[in-house]
């Protein structure tokens, strides 16, 4: 998190080489853009950060990335690189006040030609209003904004302020940047960690892509002065375990649910356990999830095989019946039983159809002959005159016309030769054919 009193300092003092008690993450924090590990296709010659310092001029950026991934670092390294003088604020914990003494120190250092860089960590924590607030001082020079967030910028940031920065995406550190990160830690430790490979490496997936997150749990294991390298299991049980990142109502939610639906959508069922497992071990509502496979049920699958809904039903009522984590197998059962389904979209573009053929169509009248008549008037005006009842007829069909008397007839539902989808399409193949038979010999007898 940045200081919230960090401009108050002068550029000098922070700067100074950190002391040796420092936090180990603190220890290690680059002093160039080479130093920063794992985002390479910014901060390198070709990169977006790596053309702007060699021309040495800089704009309005937003750093979006998950935690731990250098956004802080880059923006410190930034001023540096190009002499502006770097300002911090966090968002979390700054307002309206902080951010006017902000911009009137930056013109008044703009007059003794001093540009200043003003980060703001969490910059997706300010509110419409708040981020309105930067955009006369961000046109007109008086400060460079590097904002940093967590959060995509088109759902957290104003249009009009993302239309004065340029987006940089910073990735989740990948194991070969991790593994950096821990020689460098050995490096200043003088000493190797007390792991054996196999731990090391389940270290380095424990920290889910975060670079500040890995250093500590490294300092954790340097303080205690271990006498015995650990196994994987001995490490478990030594270092708490780490939340998975999710937040349920931002974008992580978003990305895994549309993962989980098109991995089923893709018949791969084990990228859907995965997606499913994923967003339930992070603490995803089980009901969410089950109403997300019953729309892949009827969206995905429909009368490909219809069951596919029963089994998600079942799955809702036996989580229901038995709660977690027992019902949670109901619920990976069902995934299953929809990734592994014959998939059609065909009903789902029947709907969209039939909306739109209701909204063109207003207010079209059903033919009379298929009104009922409860009243003599109705009768008398042609309510219910000719029609047939299919059960009366042979194979049980009469092959009328049901539309209106002002509308040709539109195949909506268009089934697939997929699953039980394939019988349905032989059954609407054979009432085709005898609608068109029995129409040809209506007009013959009408002749």
């Amino acid at each position: 998190m940045a200081d919230l009193f960090a401009d108050q300092a002068p550029p000098a003092e922070a700067e100074d080489t950190p002391a040796a008690d420092a936090p180990l993450a603190e220890r290690l924090r680059p002093q160039s853009l080479a130093d920063v590990v794992g985002q390479e296709h910014l901060t390198g010659p070709e990169g977006a950060l790596g053309r702007m310092v060699a021309a040495g001029s800089l704009s309005s950026l937003i750093l979006w990335g998950p935690p731990g991934t250098g956004k802080t670092s880059i923006a410190r390294l930034l001023a540096d690189a190009v002499g502006l003088r770097h300002v911090a604020i966090s968002a979390v914990f700054s307002g309206v006040a902080d951010l006017k003494r902000i911009f009137a120190e930056a013109r008044t250092a703009a007059k003794a030609g001093q540009r200043t860089l003003l980060f703001v960590d969490e910059v997706h924590r300010f509110n419409r209003s708040q981020q309105d607030g930067f955009l006369p001082f961000v046109e007109d020079g008086t400060v460079t904004l590097v904002g940093a967030t967590t959060e995509n910028p088109s759902f957290e940031l104003n249009a009009a302020l993302l239309s004065r920065c340029q987006v940089l995406i910073l990735h989740r550190l990948d194991s070969r940047a991790l593994c950096a990160l821990l020689e460098r830690a050995e490096a200043v430790e003088g000493r190797p960690l007390p792991l054996t490979p196999e731990a090391r490496d389940a270290l380095v997936a424990s920290a889910d892509g975060d670079g500040r997150f890995l250093l500590n749990q490294a300092e954790t294991l340097f303080d205690v002065k271990l006498e015995e390298r650990l196994d994987p299991s001995a490490l478990a049980q030594f270092l708490q375990r780490r939340v998975a990142v999710y937040d349920k109502d931002r974008e992580g939610h978003y990305n895994l649910i549309s993962a989980l639906h098109k991995s089923i959508r893709g018949s791969d069922p084990q990228a859907a356990l995965y997606y499913l497992a994923r967003m339930l071990v992070a603490g995803e509502e089980p009901l969410f999830l089950l109403r997300r496979l019953v729309r892949a049920a009827v969206e995905d699958i429909g009368l490909a095989d219809p069951n596919a809904l029963t089994q998600c039903i079942a799955a809702k009522d036996s989580y229901d019946f038995l709660g977690s984590p027992e019902g949670e197998l109901g619920i990976v059962q069902a995934c299953l039983y929809l990734a592994t389904a014959p998939k059609s979209n065909a009903v789902y573009m029947a709907q969209k159809a039939a909306w739109r053929a209701a909204k063109e169509t207003g207010s079209l009248m059903p033919p009379a002959h298929i009104l009922n008549a409860p009243t003599r008037l109705m009768k008398d005006i042609g309510y219910g005159k000719g029609y047939a009842y299919d059960h009366e007829e042979e194979d049980g069909f009469s092959g009328q016309d049901y539309w209106p008397d002002e509308m040709e007839a539109i195949e909506l539902y268009q089934p697939t030769d997929r699953g039980f989808e394939a019988r349905v399409r032989e059954r609407l193949a054979f009432w085709n054919d005898k609608r068109r038979e029995m129409g040809a010999q209506r007009d013959k007898g009408g002749q």
